[in-house]
C-alpha cells in the first residue's frame, strides 16, 4: 500500500499527537486508516465521529469529515448524520467509559436500531484522560483512583452487550494483533448494519502503573499471553477462560438496517399511506 495514500488520511499539521508514548490508540488509528484505504473509501464521503477522552482525539487526526462531540453522545451525532445522509460511511470511535457509561443508552439503542454505523471501542479499562477513575470495564480487583482497594463492580463484556442489544456485527481483537484489528474493522465497515469492534488496548499511565503493567511492552505481552481465539475458546471450560481475552468475530448476521426502514416510513408518509 503506498504510504502517501495512508498519509493523505492524516492531519499531520496536528501532530505530534497528545497520546502518551507507547499508547495503543495509535495502533488502532493506523488499523482504521488502512482499512479505509483498502476499502477504497472517499475521504469526502467518510465521517468519523468521537466524544470525549484520549480515544476521541482520533477524529482530529483523521483527514475526513469529522465530528468531535460531547461526552457519551457521539453515537447520537453519528445517528443524525447517517439518517440525513445514508450514503455516507460513518465510523464512531469511542473509549470504554465514553461508550458504556455516560453513553451506555446511546450504545444499546444504536445496536437495537441496527443503524449502519461502525463503532470502534478502544477498551483500556480506565478513564485515562480525566484522572484514572474506574470504568464499566475495569476488571474486578483492579486498582484505579476511585477503587484504591480494588474494583468490586462486575465489569461489562462489551461484545456480549452488543450482541444482546441486536448489533449485526460484533468482534473483539487487541492492539497486539494489528492485522486482525484491520481486518475486523474492514468487515465491520462492509457490514450493512450496526457493527461493533472492541479493540482491547492499554493505558500504562493510569492503569498499567497501578496494576503491575507499567511499560507499554508489559501490556503487549499481557495481551499476547491472555488472548484466546474464539474457536479454541469454544472448546475450553469456563474456569479455563477466567482472565482470558477471547478474540474473533462473535456476530455476523443480516438483519434489516435502520435508515432503509426509516426511508420506507418517509416514502409511505409522502404517499399518504
Amino acid at each position: 500500500m503506498p504510504g502517501t495514500e495512508v498519509l493523505s488520511w492524516l492531519r499531520t499539521r496536528f501532530m505530534p499527537h497528545i497520546w502518551c508514548p507507547g499508547c495503543g490508540h495509535g495502533v488502532i488509528m493506523h488499523a482504521l486508516v488502512r482499512a479505509l484505504v483498502n476499502l477504497g473509501k472517499d475521504r469526502a464521503q467518510t465521517v468519523v465521529a468521537s466524544g470525549i477522552g484520549c480515544s476521541s482525539r482520533m477524529a482530529g487526526y483523521i483527514n475526513a469529515c469529522t465530528v468531535h462531540s460531547t461526552h457519551g453522545r457521539s453515537l447520537a451525532f453519528a445517528t443524525g448524520i447517517k439518517l440525513h445522509k445514508p450514503e455516507l460511511t460513518v465510523v464512531d470511535v469511542m473509549g470504554d467509559g465514553d461508550c458504556s457509561a455516560i453513553g451506555g443508552n446511546h450504545f444499546i439503542h444504536a445496536c437495537r436500531r441496527n443503524i449502519d454505523i461502525t463503532a470502534i471501542i478502544m477498551n483500556n479499562n480506565i478513564y485515562g484522560m480525566t484522572g484514572g477513575q474506574a470504568s464499566p470495564t475495569t476488571p474486578v480487583g483492579a486498582w484505579a483512583s476511585t477503587t484504591p482497594y480494588g474494583a468490586v463492580d462486575p465489569s461489562f463484556d462489551l461484545c456480549k452487550l452488543a450482541e444482546g442489544a441486536g448489533a449485526s456485527y460484533v468482534a473483539r481483537t487487541t492492539i497486539a494483533n494489528p492485522k486482525q484489528a484491520e481486518n475486523c474493522i474492514m468487515n465491520a465497515i462492509r457490514k450493512k448494519g450496526f457493527s461493533v469492534v472492541e479493540v482491547v488496548t492499554h493505558c500504562h499511565t493510569q492503569f498499567g502503573r497501578k496494576n503491575n503493567r507499567r511499560q507499554p511492552i508489559d501490556n503487549y505481552n499481557f495481551f499476547k499471553e491472555a488472548t484466546v481465539p474464539l474457536a479454541k475458546a469454544n472448546e475450553m471450560k469456563p474456569e479455563e477462560l477466567v482472565g482470558k481475552l477471547v478474540c474473533g468475530e462473535f456476530v455476523n448476521k443480516d438483519v434489516p438496517e435502520y435508515t432503509e426502514q426509516y426511508g420506507k416510513v418517509i416514502e409511505a408518509a409522502r404517499r399518504g399511506c
